[in-house]
């Protein structure tokens, strides 16, 4: 799985597509939140807090993550080397967790520097320092759980596919439904009771409870259940490709 994992995080760094990708997600978020007028604009926003930002980039991902994994299968499966691999003495389970952990560690070095906004924020309070410490750990713990999901579905897309764009618009379209879609789809209910059972399916309100600084068992267990369910779906895709 190690060398799996060295050999994914060095073709994203010996290619453009890791800078890219970096430079994208700061590019993006950087113009939303201080130059683009608008509700994730924190001048407008009127305090010293970085709630637009973690509104704007579960956002953000879902257009990002699926476009770093779209290549991990989809790619294999064209120039052929995803059978080279497979009869290399590593199981199946340990090439895509290999893969999934490449992915997501480019997810995280995209979200380090934005740790600078904190900095900003601080420096930008009528008090500096004066934010809710607790807060903000909880929305960047919730990120990373979130896109993590968001990974392990983007792995899985690119399964289905030997072309990369059909892999990316899948990811797209499945990470949105993960994330959105059962909270628009609670909108045409009329029971509360109804409508937070459907908002609980989906990915918003898990994020949202973590975001809040309440670290809930059942939100951590939620997004730890919906990556495995993916990577176990990825795994099982590639047996009946190559049983």
């Amino acid at each position: 799985m190690l060398a799996i994992f060295k050999r994914e995080v060095r073709s994203f760094f010996t290619s453009t597509i890791g800078y890219l990708i970096v430079g994208l997600f700061l590019l993006l978020t950087g113009l939303f939140l201080w130059v683009f007028k608008g509700e994730y604009n924190i001048f407008d926003y009127g305090f010293a807090d970085l709630a637009p930002f973690f509104l704007l980039t579960p956002w953000i991902f879902i257009f990002l993550v699926p476009a770093i994994t779209m290549k991990s299968f989809s790619e294999e499966r064209r120039t052929g080397t995803l059978e080279l691999l497979l009869i290399k003495p590593v199981s199946v389970w340990n090439l895509v967790l290999g893969k999934y952990f490449g992915a997501f560690f480019l997810c995280f070095i995209a979200i380090l520097p934005t740790l600078v906004y904190v900095w900003a924020i601080s420096s930008l309070g009528m008090v500096p320092g004066n934010y809710d410490l607790g807060i903000m750990m909880g929305s960047y713990f919730g990120l990373l759980f979130l896109i993590a999901a968001y990974t392990a579905i983007g792995l899985f897309t690119s399964t289905l596919s030997d072309n990369q764009i059909i892999s990316f618009i899948i990811g797209v379209l499945l990470c949105f439904v993960f994330f959105a879609g059962f909270d628009s789809l609670s909108s045409i209910v009329q029971s509360g009771a109804t409508i937070q059972y459907i908002k609980g399916l989906g990915g918003k309100a898990h994020f949202d409870g973590i975001a809040r600084g309440v670290l809930d068992t059942r939100d951590l267990v939620y997004f730890a259940s919906v990556s495995v369910l993916f990577l176990y779906l990825t795994q099982q895709r590639l047996k009946h490709l190559y049983k």
